[in-house]
């Protein structure tokens, strides 16, 4: 098969790769669409490596057909058309992935759509109902609004009765993030989002911010929390070190919870899998909730795409395809 190789430089090339094989409760995808995610960009870098046995090659989702099943996997047949979530290799002809970690794409949509769907739903179902256990009514924040997981947390959010404010880096993100069903937003290049969020946290604050910046916005995501708020961190785009108020939380009875997806195990992969399953792909299906796809590059284009997604002029996914 052919998959994108990192030289030695960090340049990327699309050439001849060992194809995987299927392990006995894996499948092996024959892919034909795979998503960035900034993890990608880390990992190009050096700064991200893969969990222990997975993949070196980038790529956190894929969607595709069945192509071989391991001798115990029972959920799928050859011919499937499904997305998978992946701990790596998805910038490549075939992926061999649990079974527990792959869904049929659903109903509709294509193999572009399907493969912008498992890292971004699987990342804010995981974070705002698994971890923050997030409850119908309680407001929300989340940051990068724009982003893939923003734009599937706002759906998320608009469908399960949870009224949430973004933060972007443009007006017309802002826009585009309200048109999806946020309520209110703050451009970030305009200054401090804490007093624009004080108006929609109210004087109860806030039940749960969803954070990939970390240092530079935890003062503030304090203030606007409320009572037993819950604050889960999943990037650090803004730094891994601050001053924290101790005190508040304390008072608040605040939570500070740090997740990440990639390495967690198989197990806990496969039940934010089955939830999404169960509670997501029907709304998709419905077409009340949409994959968001800002651009589709072919994958001979991976560094284009690359540069990019790293510009943070993109709203939802860029998506390369394989076939």
């Amino acid at each position: 098969m052919k998959a994108v190789v990192i030289d030695d430089e960090k340049n990327l090339h699309w050439r001849d790769f060992e194809t995987p094989e299927p392990g006995a409760d894996e499948v092996l995808i024959k892919v034909h669409a795979t998503a960035i995610n900034r993890a990608d960009l880390m990992q190009r870098q050096g700064f991200y490596p893969p969990p222990p046995g997975a993949s070196p090659i980038m790529g956190l989702e894929c969607s595709g057909e069945i192509a071989a099943i391991g001798q115990n996997a029972t959920r799928f047949k050859v011919g499937d058309r499904v997305c998978a979530l992946l701990a790596g290799g998805g910038y490549a002809e075939f992926a061999a992935v649990h079974e527990g970690s792959v869904l049929p794409i659903p109903g509709g949509n294509s193999f572009a759509n399907g493969a912008s769907l498992p890292e971004v739903f699987a990342t804010a179902w995981l974070n705002l109902f698994m971890e923050a256990k997030l409850q119908p009514g309680e407001k929300v924040i989340l940051h990068a609004g724009a982003s893939g997981v923003g734009t599937a947390a706002i759906q998320l959010c608009r469908s399960f009765g949870s009224p949430c404010f973004v933060t972007a880096g443009n007006d017309a993100k802002i826009d585009a993030c309200v048109e999806l069903g946020a309520e209110s937003g703050f451009n970030r290049h305009q200054g401090s989002f804490l007093d624009k969020a004080k108006e929609f946290a109210g004087g109860d604050g806030v039940g749960v911010i969803l954070d990939p910046v970390g240092g530079a916005y935890l003062e503030d995501n304090l203030k606007l929390l409320g009572l037993n708020g819950r604050l889960v961190l999943i990037g650090l785009m803004g730094g891994s070190k601050t001053e924290i108020d101790l005190a508040a939380l304390m008072m608040k009875r605040i939570r500070v919870i740090g997740s990440t997806l990639r390495a967690r195990p198989i197990a806990e992969k496969a039940q934010v899998m089955s939830q999404l399953f169960e509670k997501v792909w029907p709304k998709i299906e419905s077409g009340e909730i949409k994959p968001i796809v800002d651009t589709v590059f072919p994958i001979e284009q991976v560094d284009e795409a690359h540069k990019l997604v790293s510009t943070d002029a993109t709203t939802g996914k860029v998506v390369l395809s394989v076939r």
